[in-house]
């Protein structure tokens, strides 16, 4: 599969074409906001985000911002040959539920230390995630957790044919 053609990113934008292999981990100047079941379940200014080649940010937010109970252990792991070992967590608020909606990396790998105690969500179960004010979009398909804003363009890891990039 040959890679696609980047977009020529305007002002005020990345593009995901320039994000490192392996992935960075930086702070986030921005509000984050995750909401579900009507309800404001996280809501921080200490957000992190990992850049990727090819794929939109994701955002890792400290658990300590999310309400009480909104995350749960969920069955299931996996394993990034970054971050290492990551467990899923189950979403709750406002009397629904997203199953194995977040992760996080309770030991993460050294050099992404920065992601310990913090947790990523897929937006598309979400009723809405904001970055900035922003409402996000999630990123195509459904393996990979990354969030689209304006900020950002691709074409992005996730969506029909892009398995080998």
């Amino acid at each position: 599969m040959r890679r696609p053609h980047p977009l020529v990113p305007g002002p005020g934008q990345e593009s995901v074409w320039d994000y490192p292999r392996p992935p960075r981990v930086e702070r986030v100047r921005e509000r984050v906001t995750i909401r579900l079941g009507g309800e404001l379940i996280a809501d921080t200014a200490s957000a992190m985000r990992v850049l990727e080649t090819s794929h939109p940010p994701v955002y890792y937010l400290p658990i300590a911002d999310f309400v009480d109970g909104a995350l749960m252990d969920a069955a299931g792991s996996s394993f990034c040959e970054f971050k290492g070992a990551a467990r899923y967590l189950d979403v709750h608020g406002g009397g629904s539920v997203a199953p194995g909606a977040a992760w996080n990396y309770p030991s993460p790998a050294p050099g992404y230390d920065a992601l310990k105690d913090r947790v990523a969500v897929y937006a598309g179960p979400m009723d809405e995630c904001t970055v900035g004010g922003e409402i996000v979009t999630p990123q195509p398909g459904g393996f990979y957790g990354g969030w689209v804003t304006s900020s950002v363009v691709g074409p992005f890891k996730g969506g029909p044919g892009s398995l080998g990039w």
